[in-house]
């Protein structure tokens, strides 16, 4: 058996500029062998591949509807009226010479700017019943985050927030932690399911949610919401996207 190295020769040759794309160095190794009666020989030659990539930036915003749910536990879900709720961030998608991989869009929203309005007797109803009015459930951000694809309208973004439960100045509850990936897709839980709808021409979606809320150090929401449990986030959003160019 014997074992051979070559390499192409002459090189590819490569010139950089300044101010243009940063060239991006692939190493391919091609494996070839043929087996005859009296050796095996294998052949190991590396190409180097010189291509350019360059990065496109967009503008990204969010804003939420009216016709929303959020459940928890066995309890029915609220209907939830999210008109108002914002937020802006950056996109960037990556192509590379000559064919993009995806057309995927990279987003992170600024979560300083991210708004999503309280569940109050003003903005929810439950069993056709609005809340009543010492009831207040605001909802904390603290990540939104993930992908877009412009061309399937396809979106999956990380969403992570406190909700914070308060009856006036009487009681306030420690945070309940939500984590979940709001999708266009299907999400499916042990006791909560939902259905999202992709963006449509005008930005217009639906993203669910299914997040497992731990138990808190709170004696009363944990007995009241049977915690551990599933919780379900359904909101109507419109998501638009421009160029930074």
């Amino acid at each position: 058996m014997s074992c051979k190295i070559n390499s192409l020769s002459p090189p590819i040759p490569c010139k950089i500029h300044p101010k243009k794309p940063k060239f991006k160095r692939r190493n391919t190794i091609i494996l070839s062998s043929s087996t005859s009666s009296e050796e095996q020989q294998k052949t190991i030659s590396t190409i180097t591949r010189v291509e350019t990539s360059t990065t496109k930036a967009y503008n990204v915003s969010f804003k939420t509807e009216k016709g929303c749910k959020l459940g928890i536990s066995r309890y029915p879900d609220f209907e939830y009226d999210a008109e108002g709720g914002m937020g802006t961030g950056t996109g960037a998608k990556v192509t590379e010479n000559p064919i993009p991989t995806n057309n995927d869009l990279v987003v992170s929203f600024d979560i300083e700017t991210l708004y999503i309005p309280p569940l109050t007797s003003s903005t929810t109803r439950f069993l056709g019943l609005p809340l009543p009015p010492f009831l207040k459930i605001d909802i904390v951000p603290e990540a939104f985050q993930g992908s877009i694809n412009q061309e399937s309208g396809q979106v999956g973004l990380e969403f992570k927030a406190k909700f914070l439960f308060s009856a006036g100045s009487l009681y306030k509850a420690p945070p309940l932690l939500v984590k979940t990936v709001l999708t266009s897709e299907e999400t499916k839980g042990t006791m909560k399911s939902g259905r999202g709808k992709r963006l449509d021409r005008e930005g217009k979606c639906k993203l669910v949610g299914v997040a497992t809320v731990d138990p808190i150090n709170d004696f009363l929401m944990n007995s009241f919401l049977g915690l551990p449990t599933e919780c379900l986030a359904d909101l109507n959003a419109v998501i638009s996207i421009s160029s930074t160019s």
